[in-house]
């Protein structure tokens, strides 16, 4: 059904917005929170490709009614005053990017973020930019990686509310930025200045979201940009080969993911009696669940319990000032052509909308 448009006045003019978008996170650390928004993510075809017939039983009777609390649990180790890290980092970096882009361009596009699982919602920021008078709109995920399960489901649901809208705005959409040399410096950059204070371990391990192996063999880029990011990575660092390792986390069900396992070589660098390993998660760009606690909790529990010795975990990139001057390069870069749009040119935007409104009410409009 298609929806109504916010009120129009003629003569104001159009706007360029960013939309952020990050995967999202429960509105609390309890059961109650944790159960809607499991069974949004999980009901995603994308996260989750087994027949609805067959997945729906088992997230229903099943996987609904025992990983909330457990999800819960694990939600109360890493909550913050503010709430969910993942949500605070993404509200201090979009409050941070509108600052260097206020700074860079003049008038500044308008900048939101919004969640693809939970609050605030795709829709609810459309509609919000919708109604400040954004014409023209660039997606941006949090992603640096591409993924169906991620980047791509933040895309359908940006296209599916364009489908219940009458006046569509222009859109893009920024696919990737794996490779981006302003992100790969500033990963090299946070390391380097943690390691300045802690010295240097003897393996570093760049630990990725994993994704079921057969989402490669059917053709997603996500394991080769991993790749590639770890290579760059490794590359900036001077690293040789022997001296880090990738590998991907949070493997869920019983199927073949991408590997090698963090845990699994977690477990193994333990038993090896490795003095010292430092964990780096390249590719959130903001600390959450999977970094806090699967990662700086149990990853270390796996390794010194094995005969490790020495655990460090590396912050993600937060609130860097390089990092969000990266993000600001990459938002510009795919803004070319559009920051012209609606704005002042030789004339201010307020003479441009004068006579705009003048013209139309010279033709008899109402407004």
């Amino acid at each position: 059904m298609i929806s109504p448009e916010p009120a129009y006045q003629h003569g104001a003019p159009s706007q360029t917005g960013i939309l952020l978008v990050n995967l999202g996170t429960p509105d609390a650390p309890t059961a109650q929170a944790l159960r809607p928004y499991l069974k949004q993510f999980l009901s995603n075809p994308r996260v989750v490709e087994i027949p609805r017939w067959a997945w729906w039983p088992i997230l229903n009777g099943i996987i609904l009614n025992t990983r909330p609390k457990k999800s819960a649990e694990k939600y109360a180790q890493i909550w913050m005053p503010e709430g969910s890290p993942l949500k605070v980092h993404t509200i201090r970096q979009t409050q941070l990017l509108r600052d260097v882009l206020a700074e860079r361009v003049q008038p500044a596009p308008i900048l939101e973020y919004a969640m693809s699982i939970g609050n605030p919602s795709i829709a609810e920021v459309m509609r919000g930019m919708k109604e400040h008078g954004c014409d023209h709109i660039l997606v941006l995920p949090l992603y640096p990686q591409y993924a169906s399960s991620s980047t791509a489901s933040a895309f359908d649901e940006v296209f599916a509310q364009l489908g219940k809208m009458r006046n569509v705005p222009a859109i893009r959409t920024v696919k990737h930025y794996h490779d981006h040399p302003g992100y790969i410096t500033a990963l090299a950059q946070n390391i380097t200045d943690y390691w300045a204070k802690t010295g240097r371990p003897d393996k570093l391990v760049m630990s990725f979201h994993g994704v079921p192996r057969i989402t490669l063999d059917q053709g997603d880029p996500y394991h080769c940009e991993c790749q590639k990011t770890g290579r760059l990575l490794a590359e900036a660092l001077e690293l040789n080969a022997g001296e880090y390792q990738i590998c991907f986390q949070s493997r869920f069900g019983r199927a073949e993911w991408l590997s090698p396992y963090t845990a699994v070589t977690l477990e193994q660098l333990g038993k090896e009696k490795t003095r010292r390993i430092d964990v780096v998660c390249p590719g959130f760009v903001s600390d959450c669940l999977e970094t806090l606690e699967e990662i700086a909790m149990e990853g270390k529990a796996i390794f010194t319990q094995a005969g490790g010795q020495e655990f460090h975990y590396i912050p993600c990139l937060n609130e860097r000032d390089d990092w969000i001057q990266a993000l600001a390069d990459i938002a510009l870069a795919n803004l070319q052509g559009w920051m012209g749009v609606g704005h002042s040119g030789e004339k201010s935007s307020e003479e441009h909308a004068a006579q705009s409104r003048a013209r139309a009410l010279g033709m008899g409009a109402g407004n």
